[in-house]
């Protein structure tokens, strides 16, 4: 079947940048009405006005440039910090002396504090001190003289400035380790749906060759030996450590995306257990099931009547070919409950933690494994001498807890 690739992109850098923008274009207003209020107080007025005409088209013409990271180059951070600061190191002579000793603002006011915080947004903390420190000396020229009220902003633009950077280098930091952590989570996923369906298949096939194999005798019994060593070399490479996935690839415009495997579509209708049930039924297995039709999503159907019949497969190998198996069917209010139990001899304490350890994952991947994917349980109950009980649970509203749960796909 055709599989979905999910793309999730996460970025906690993006609510900054469309701050900015708009912090950006209030502060270019703020800065021509505070002109506007104290035009005739200017002695040079037109130098104020043709700054400001270089500030409002310069900050309308690069709203696009701080609109990410990846558009916000070294280049543009030069060139709009240096504006800011020869609209600081134009106010004198621009700007009445008296209003300027006074702590009038300077041409571009709070606009430069833009400036600052587009340095720490795209480069951290080093860069933000960086440019505050640049801003602090241009004030402090404009100003002749390092004043209370000066130094003051100067400090707060400062750690303003460095705090947020700070803030930004930890946020992608985390960023980072969530996307790894994703990646592997659905590396793991993928590893086990592997597993199990190998389980299901390979395993037992080699398994049943080894065994008719030393029946047979002969050259058989060669081909059994062999088809055993693959076996054991098949289960250690199922039951091993995470495959290597590949580092999520990283955007500093859109964040970072990961890409992971998903399940097979469910577009279609409910599908009623019971169709998928039914084949297991035969002269040693009897399927008790409601007159009413079961549904279910067709993804948590095919996945409960797979560990159903991984449920028989070890009837058949740990009980025996004549060994009787029951398959009950109940369909709660809230959940279908499916419970397969045989007549064998049982399993022995502390066999399943045994074969896990050698692995042999029947149990832990065929039938648990499916189950907490779908948000259901699977619970086995052994009495040596009185056969195995196997009960499965999935919700009707399951939620696939697979690397796409919850279908966040952050942009």
């Amino acid at each position: 079947m055709p599989r979905r690739e999910k793309v999730m992109r996460m970025s906690v850098e993006l609510p900054l940048w469309r701050a900015l923008t708009g912090y950006r274009v209030l502060t270019m207003l703020y800065a021509i009405g505070l002109c506007a209020t104290a035009y005739d107080q200017f002695v040079r007025p037109w130098i104020a006005i043709a700054y400001y005409v270089v500030l409002a088209g310069w900050t309308l013409a690069t709203l696009p440039r701080v609109a990410n990271a990846a558009s916000c180059t070294k280049r543009f951070l030069a060139a709009d910090l240096t504006i800011a600061l020869t609209g600081i190191l134009l106010t004198p002579l621009a700007d009445n002396h008296h209003r300027i000793v006074e702590g009038g603002p300077t041409l571009p006011s709070i606009w430069t504090a833009g400036s600052v915080l587009a340095f720490a947004i795209k480069g951290g903390w080093r860069w933000a001190a960086l440019a505050s420190t640049l801003v602090a000396v241009a004030n402090l020229i404009e100003r002749g003289r390092p004043a209370r009220d000066t130094v003051h902003n100067v400090i707060l633009v400062w750690v303003a400035a460095i705090a947020i950077g700070y803030v930004v280098e930890v946020a992608r930091a985390s960023e980072r380790t969530l996307a790894r952590a994703l990646e592997i989570e659905a590396a793991t996923r993928e590893r086990e749906r592997l597993a199990r369906d190998i389980h299901d298949g390979v395993l037992q096939v080699l398994a049943m060759v080894q065994r008719r194999g030393a029946v047979i005798g002969g050259e058989a019994a060669e081909l059994g030996r062999m088809a055993g060593e693959q076996e054991v070399a098949l289960r250690t490479l199922v039951s091993g450590g995470l495959v290597p996935v590949p580092r999520a690839s990283e955007d500093p415009a859109e964040g970072a995306v990961v890409r992971a495997v998903d399940e097979p579509d469910d577009t279609g209708g409910p599908v009623d257990l019971r169709s998928l049930l039914a084949p297991f039924a035969g002269a040693r297995v009897s399927l008790a099931e409601p007159g009413a039709p079961v549904p279910l999503p067709p993804g948590a159907a095919r996945e409960l009547a797979a560990a159903v019949g991984a449920a028989l497969d070890n009837v058949r190998r740990h009980a025996g070919e004549e060994a009787r198996a029951w398959i009950l069917v109940e369909d709660e209010p809230d959940e279908v409950v499916v419970t397969v139990r045989d007549d064998g001899p049982g399993i022995p304490e502390g066999r399943l933690a045994q074969a896990e350890g050698e692995g042999r994952l029947g149990v832990a991947l065929s039938i648990r494994g499916r189950l907490r994917d779908l948000g259901g349980s699977a619970e086995l109950l052994s009495t040596p001498g009185q056969g195995t009980e196997v009960e499965l649970k999935v919700p009707k509203d399951h939620k696939d807890r697979r690397v796409s749960r919850g279908k966040a796909d952050r942009r």
